[in-house]
């Protein structure tokens, strides 16, 4: 039986009950075995601070599946914790930061069949030093530097009725236009298909790509980006075989009907991509991050500071991440079999 690598995230958010939650609601959403890798002692006094009953257990990752039925196995880490809800400190950057390392290195590795991350706080691992611009980017990086191979981490927000694609990410608005490439958007549809068939288990994906400017730039009289950049790429998309259509408006899109006609959504940028998935499906998308050696799912919600410790966080989109980390563990599993 596969096993899933877990991480904390940021311990003064919600990442620590959420996952608490999950194995405490593991039998009702059949959930496959995952281990934590995390601070037992934090784990064990969120849980008593929540009054719930759910007894931890230090584990290794070879024998965590054996024990998940009875507790929460918990992969310690090197460097402790401090357990503060809603109080984000650097001194948890190292441990955070160990969390995200150890899981890949145990799905590289085979010890784990995926990566399941629960949200981390950028601030704090900003202060501590950390160089990168959120966990997508990290992921790249370790990837590279354990397997020696280039990767270009792509993200998705995979909703039960959606799934987006932002070809630039975490970027100012004002800096999007010049950004765009038709190399990047190409590159970004590649990897996108070639995931919806390999993890997704798409036979022959269709991507729907929208334009940039309202009205996918009205012919050219509100702005070139639209016929110079995007149309090119969505051309070289099938020219190379991937069944790509647009550019699209994007306020025309994301309806119901609309969503009938294609399986991902190539968006320009950040908002263009989350608003509709988020709107459509808030409680069960999903982080998925493409173009990786490894699957690696995360809830799509951040560390909510403001509830932390409270007992009212809901762990419905980590859930979902949990399946859905099983579904293209296996999928990958089966293509490359």
């Amino acid at each position: 039986m596969s096993i899933l690598a877990l991480t904390m995230g940021e311990p003064s958010g919600i990442g620590p009950e959420i996952l608490l939650l999950a194995w405490l609601n593991r039998k009702r959403e059949a959930l496959p075995p995952f281990y934590v890798l995390g601070d037992p002692a934090l784990l064990a006094a969120r849980a008593r601070l929540l009054k719930l009953d759910i007894p931890i257990v230090e584990a290794e990752p070879e024998g965590a599946a054996a024990q998940f039925e009875t507790a929460l196995p918990v992969v310690p880490l090197e460097n402790r914790l401090e357990d503060a809800p809603g109080r984000p400190s650097p001194a948890n950057a190292a441990g955070v930061i160990e969390a995200i390392r150890r899981a890949v290195e145990d799905t590289l590795s085979g010890r784990a069949a995926g990566v399941v991350t629960c949200p981390i706080a950028k601030k704090p691992l900003y202060d501590a030093g950390f160089g990168f611009p959120g966990h997508t980017e990290f992921l790249g990086h370790l990837a590279e530097e354990i397997t020696g191979e280039t990767v270009m981490p792509v993200m998705m927000l995979a909703g039960p009725e959606l799934r987006t694609v932002p070809v630039t990410v975490h970027q100012p608005l004002a800096d999007v236009p010049r950004s765009l490439t038709a190399d990047l958007i190409e590159r970004t549809g590649e990897i996108t298909a070639r995931d919806l068939k390999e993890r997704f288990a798409f036979p022959s994906p269709r991507l729907a790509v929208s334009g940039l400017n309202p009205h996918a730039g009205e012919g050219g009289s509100m702005g070139r980006e639209d016929a110079e950049i995007i149309a090119p790429a969505i051309a070289a998309l099938r020219a190379g075989g991937i069944d790509a259509f647009g550019p699209l408006p994007a306020d025309t899109m994301f309806h119901s009907a609309a969503r009938r006609n294609y399986d991902a959504a190539l968006c320009m940028y950040h908002d263009q991509a989350l608003i509709p998935v988020k709107t459509i499906g808030f409680d069960d998308t999903v982080n998925v991050t493409l173009g990786l050696p490894f699957v690696r799912t995360s809830p799509d919600h951040g560390t909510a500071f403001d509830i932390a410790g409270q007992g009212v966080a809901r762990p419905d989109s980590l859930i979902a991440a949990i399946k859905l980390a099983r579904t293209l563990s296996e999928n990958a599993a089966k293509h490359s079999g």
